[in-house]
């Protein structure tokens, strides 16, 4: 099993759509899926009711109710304190191998990285120690080209094409663990 770990606050709702349809599916092989974010996010609350319904319901009249409640989703949705970065030190201090993160924060990255653990960006692209720094460099020149005044170019919005390419390298990242570590 492997863990999933997900910076939630800035991470597009159609994104989590595909996180959380994917989770479900594969739940047999996740230990947790956790999404950390400052404030409550309704589709995730409502994934996890759902999921937990749909894990009991063969149960429903084979256990009884205390047996019932300890089967529960591996969806789980951790609200830090809202504050600069407290999702971020929340995922690098517990996340562990093996498991893997999705964020856009490029220095959360590169934190989660130097702990060992690979890293999904909110576009498909996939960070490790082979290529983060690089990554890293581009991003902190590009800010300081801000700070002097530079304009530079804005990312891209997130059109089909870009969410389908997260969504494909999200398969390739489940589906290499998945051989590793089910």
């Amino acid at each position: 099993m492997f863990n999933i770990y997900i910076d939630a606050d800035s991470l597009p709702k159609s994104h989590r759509a595909i996180i959380l349809k994917r989770v479900v599916k594969e739940s047999e092989c996740i230990g947790e899926c956790v999404f950390a974010c400052d404030r409550m996010l309704s589709d995730v609350k409502e994934a996890q009711e759902n999921h937990t319904a749909a894990l009991r319901l063969p149960y429903r009249d084979k256990l009884d109710k205390l047996e019932l409640r300890k089967i529960k989703t591996n969806i789980q949705m951790v609200v830090v304190p809202v504050g600069a970065n407290s999702a971020d030190d929340y995922l690098v201090e517990n996340a562990a191998i093996p498991g893997f993160a999705i964020t856009h924060d490029v220095p959360l990255s590169n934190r989660l990285v130097e702990k060992g653990i690979v890293v999904l960006d909110d576009r498909g692209g996939i960070y490790t120690s082979n290529n983060i720094k690089e990554r890293l460099s581009d991003r902190n020149f590009m800010t300081a080209l801000r700070e002097m005044g530079f304009e530079s170019e804005k990312n891209k919005s997130f059109d089909q094409r870009t969410i389908n390419e997260f969504a494909s390298s999200l398969d390739t990242i489940i589906n290499k663990y998945k051989k590793e570590f089910c």
